[in-house]
């Protein structure tokens, strides 16, 4: 059973676009590996920006700069 975790920041990924993730995953899977999506499972983890780290800095400090 192949299992996929995707990890993003919570910066606004809507519901539509985290089932395009879902779908585009196992279909990859699929089409490369062979793999039944019946048993493939995928898991978003929205993580917020100050507990992700880029360069030394939060992505909340990286996001102020731009």
């Amino acid at each position: 059973m192949p299992y996929v975790n995707i990890k993003i920041t919570k910066t606004g990924a809507t519901a539509e676009q985290k089932a395009e993730l879902i779908k585009g995953a196992t279909e990859l899977l699929q089409r490369v590996l062979n793999k039944n999506p019946a048993t493939t499972v995928v898991v978003i983890d929205e993580v917020e920006t100050d507990n992700w780290g880029v360069g030394g800095e939060t992505v909340t400090v990286r996001n102020a700069k731009t």
